[in-house]
C-alpha cells in the first residue's frame, strides 16, 4: 500500500494518524503490552477530526482535493466499471493523443462507449498523458469515436478529470478551439443517451467538449469552472496567492453548481475523499450512473437530443 500523501490543511489529522501507526506498531511487537484501549481511542478521535474537517471544507481545499495526487483516475473508473473495454486509438487526421482515452466495453452489460481524461499516476504516465490536457487530435478522436457509437446505438459515459485544454501553440497552429466546439456539438448531436461525471478537475472548455451531455454529475468534492482558482486569481487581483478568493467566488463546487442547475447529481465521496476509499468512489459513481442511463431507457433519438438541448437552455432561466 503506497504512503498516504495529506494536504496542508489536513495536518491536525496527518499527527493524530502518525501517532496512530506508532502504537500499531508497538503492540504489534512479541511480548508487547496490549494497548487495544489507547489505540481504540486514537482512531475515534482521528475519525472524528476528519469527519470534522472534511464536513466543512472551503471551495479552495475542495480544489486540493479534487486535485490529491492519490485520488482514483479515469484508468481506475474504467477498470473497475467497465468489462471487456477495448481501446481505440487516433483521430485519423493527424495521430494519437493519450490525454483521452476512448474505446468499447460493457457497462453492467450493456455494450457503451467510455471516454475519459487521463491524467496519470507516475511521473512517467503523467508525462505519456500530457496531464490529462488534450491536444486537437483528443478531442478528434473524441468526436470519432462518439460518431461511431451514436451510428451503433450505444450510450456515451464520459468520465471528465482535466485542468483544461493542452495551451501550447502547436495546439493552437493544429485548431485548439475549433476541435473543443466539434467535440461539444457532437455531444449535442448525439441520438443515443450520454451521461458524463467530473471525477476530478473539469477545467474550461477542455471539460465541456465531453461534458455536454443528458445528465452530468460531479463527485462531491470535484470542482467544475470556466478557469482554475489560480487564473482566475490572476486576472482579477494579478495575484495568485488569492486562489482561495477566487474559488468561493465562481462557485466551483458540487453543491453550488448542482443549486445553481448546472449539473444533475452528486456521486458521495468517503469522509476524507475519494483516495482514501477509491473502491467506494467507483461504486458510487458507476450507481450514479447506472440510475441516469435508465431515465432514457426506451426514448427515441429526437427526443434525447431535444432533452439534451433543453437542458443546456434551461440554465440560468431558474435562478
Amino acid at each position: 500500500m503506497a504512503t498516504r500523501s495529506y494536504l496542508d490543511f489536513e495536518k491536525p489529522v496527518a499527527e493524530l494518524e502518525a501517532k496512530l501507526e506508532e502504537l500499531r506498531a508497538l503492540g504489534a511487537r512479541d511480548g508487547a503490552v496490549s494497548i487495544s484501549e489507547e489505540v481504540g481511542r486514537l482512531e475515534a478521535k482521528a475519525s472524528a477530526a476528519l469527519s470534522d474537517l472534511y464536513a466543512n471544507l472551503t471551495p479552495w481545499q475542495k480544489t486540493l482535493v479534487a486535485r490529491h495526487p492519490q485520488r482514483p483516475h479515469f484508468v481506475d473508473y474504467c477498470a473497475g466499471l467497465i468489462d471487456e473495454f477495448t481501446p481505440l486509438a487516433g483521430d485519423r487526421t493527424f495521430g494519437e493523443d493519450e490525454a483521452i482515452v476512448g474505446g468499447f466495453g460493457r457497462f453492467k452489460g450493456r455494450p457503451v462507449l467510455v471516454l475519459g481524461q487521463e491524467k496519470g499516476a507516475t511521473t512517467e504516465a503523467r508525462l505519456r498523458h500530457n496531464f490529462g490536457m488534450a491536444r486537437p487530435e483528443g478531442y478528434r478522436k473524441a468526436v470519432r469515436l462518439m460518431e461511431t457509437a451514436d451510428r451503433f446505438g450505444l450510450p456515451v459515459l464520459a468520465f471528465v478529470d482535466t485542468a483544461g485544454a493542452f495551451p501550447g501553440i502547436e495546439a493552437e497552429e493544429r485548431g485548439q478551439a475549433e476541435a473543443i466546439a466539434r467535440s461539444t456539438q457532437a455531444c449535442l448531436a448525439l441520438g443515443v443517451p450520454n451521461v458524463a461525471v467530473v471525477i476530478g478537475e473539469g477545467g474550461s472548455g477542455g471539460a465541456i467538449a465531453l461534458a455536454t451531455a443528458n445528465r452530468v454529475l460531479m463527485l462531491e468534492h470535484a470542482i467544475y469552472g470556466v478557469i482554475s482558482p489560480e487564473g482566475a486569481a490572476s486576472i482579477l487581483w494579478r495575484d495568485q496567492g488569492r486562489a482561495h478568493d477566487a474559488a468561493t467566488a465562481m462557485k466551483i463546487t458540487a453543491q453550488d453548481l448542482l443549486r445553481l442547475g448546472i449539473i444533475d447529481g452528486i456521486v458521495p465521496e468517503a469522509t476524507g475523499g475519494a483516495h482514501r476509499d477509491r473502491n467506494a468512489a467507483i461504486t458510487n459513481t458507476g450507481e450514479a450512473i447506472a440510475t441516469a442511463l435508465a431515465a432514457f431507457d426506451g426514448l427515441g433519438p429526437d427526443e434525447i437530443r431535444d432533452r439534451r438541448a433543453t437542458k443546456f437552455m434551461e440554465i440560468g432561466r431558474k435562478l
